[in-house]
């Protein structure tokens, strides 16, 4: 396989398994409009991204366990090289026991080639991660687009021509002066943790070779990268199976609504309800967030403030 800026490159790998491109990347997705994934008209998956050779576009479809991939860039081999990997090959659901809980069960029987999905790229969830801290998921994709289309590069390939983008890489997050991210909606808690997560990226980036705890532990040393950020980025980034976002604003109560039926659940709730799966409670997780359960609403909606108009 080679890979140049002008010419894709191609693999077919038979999974040997089925595969559901859709669920498990969909992680990946910072809403419906992200510059660095997309799913087309024809349900194939663009991703674009910085891998240590260099920037790389990378596009899939999968039919019947066989899955058939192009890639362009500099770092179009190692895209295709790490195929299996970022498919979820390593990730394996064979054990989880979901007698338990038959909705969980049936998604589950519906979609037996959902995985998690490992890009093996720190930075690329880390930075994200930080932009979704304490504000809502509008406010989170709308500056994560805007940061993408001011001060990322053109993808590879077709992906360019058709507007997609591959995120900014550490030196150019660092130069971004504070009156720009005060335009991306970034307020400086939030501006201060990426730069210091751009200052030492590659170390971050040896998280992928890590233990997940190693990794989690290397993440939290950060300033400004807690327990919830460091847990989204290792879910993605390492494709971790037991890796639970504590912190988050919605996932303990639908959790503990999914799996014990109280309307309402805090952390320890959660945890609780997660302990008889541990080792692979982010599969279960996942499971509940695919399957039809959804938690009862109460009170009015967050009215979020739009910092770039402070």
């Amino acid at each position: 396989m080679t890979g140049s800026l002008l010419a894709a490159a191609a693999r077919t790998w038979d999974a040997g398994r089925p595969v559901d491109v859709a669920a498990t990347v969909a992680t990946l997705c910072r809403g419906a409009g992200d510059p660095a994934h997309r799913f087309d008209a024809s349900g194939r998956f663009w991703w674009c991204c910085r891998t240590p050779a260099g920037p790389g576009t990378l596009a899939l479809t999968a039919r019947d366990g066989v899955v058939s991939a192009q890639a362009w860039g500099a770092g179009a081999d190692e895209l295709l090289t790490g195929l299996p990997t970022l498919l979820g090959q390593e990730d394996d659901w064979s054990r989880l026991d979901l007698a338990a809980v038959p909705v969980l069960a049936e998604v589950l029987r519906r979609r037996p080639g959902l995985r998690l999905a490992r890009t093996g790229l720190v930075l690329d969830s880390l930075v994200p991660a930080i932009l979704e801290q304490r504000v809502t998921g509008g406010e989170a994709r709308r500056s994560w687009r805007t940061l993408l289309h001011r001060f990322g590069a053109p993808a590879p390939g077709p992906a360019g021509a058709a507007g997609m983008r591959v995120p900014p890489d550490a030196q150019t997050l660092l130069d971004i002066p504070g009156w720009e991210w005060h335009r991306l909606g970034v307020d400086l808690q939030r501006q201060r943790a990426v730069r210091a997560a751009a200052t030492v990226a590659d170390r971050l980036e040896e998280c992928a070779a890590l233990p997940v705890d190693a990794a989690l532990a290397r993440l939290r040393s950060v300033p400004g990268i807690g327990i919830w950020t460091a847990a989204e980025t290792v879910q993605r980034g390492l494709g971790a199976a037991d890796a639970v976002s504590v912190g988050d604003y919605h996932i303990p109560s639908l959790v503990v609504f999914a799996l014990t039926g109280r309307p309402r659940g805090t952390d320890e709730d959660m945890l609780a309800a997660l302990a008889p799966w541990a080792g692979a409670r982010q599969r279960v997780v996942r499971l509940i967030e695919l399957s039809p359960v959804r938690k009862p609403r109460f009170g009015p909606r967050f009215a979020p403030v739009d910092l770039r108009r402070i």
